[in-house]
């Protein structure tokens, strides 16, 4: 079982549809004990870095991103969920993340079009699990005006142009996470998510 964590930040059930779609049992949830039992867990998120640290923090459910990560449980952070993995954000002010990948998270660059919104293409640093079988320079869908920048760039997966060269995809140990939205990518964004069932069910031995 898959637990995608509600933390009262963004779209939950069509993550959720997405993963019934490919035949992966999925839960959304905010019980402690719920998400402690799930073989992957999946964090996702749309809207203010501020909000979502400070929801994620109060609710206790912080502790629990951090215990499945420790644990060595596959981890999946999507849009949002990708940056607060990070040390901190400039968004609208200075706050600090879960620290978990050092680095920060800053805005796209003047003279672009602010949020990013819509199809753009992945490039590949690295082969990586998450990515199997899908071919280089595949458009993922994105909806986003902040970008991570990661201390160490061997965490890098993929990169997209748009303005900037910036990053699109990490992968460390049992951590995954993406800047784009696979739930609303059609056939390649499902096959993320069906290669996450995949590294889920091998990390549990089935």
């Amino acid at each position: 079982m898959i637990a995608i964590i509600d933390y009262g930040m963004g779209n939950l059930r069509s993550v959720q549809k997405a993963f019934e779609k490919i035949g992966e049992e999925a839960v959304v949830s905010a019980d402690p004990s719920l998400i402690a039992r799930a073989d992957g867990v999946v964090l996702p998120g749309v809207g203010a870095f501020r909000d979502a640290i400070s929801n994620l923090v109060e609710s206790g459910l912080a502790n629990e991103v951090l215990r499945a990560i420790n644990t060595g449980k596959p981890f999946l952070g999507i849009c949002l969920g990708l940056d607060l993995l990070f040390s901190w954000s400039k968004e609208d002010g200075y706050y600090k993340g879960l620290d978990i990948i050092k680095g920060g998270v800053v805005r796209l660059p003047e003279g672009v079009k602010v949020p990013h919104i819509g199809w753009n293409q992945i490039h590949k640093k690295k082969e990586i699990p998450l990515l199997k079988g899908i071919p280089e320079n595949t458009s993922y869908y994105f909806v986003h005006s902040y970008h991570v920048q990661p201390e160490d760039s061997e965490v890098i997966a993929t990169t997209t142009d748009y303005g900037t060269e910036f990053v699109s995809s990490i992968w460390r140990d049992n951590i995954f996470a993406v800047q784009f939205h696979p739930e609303k990518s059609s056939r390649w964004g499902l096959k993320i998510l069906s290669n996450f069932g995949d590294i889920v069910k091998e990390s549990r031995g089935n």
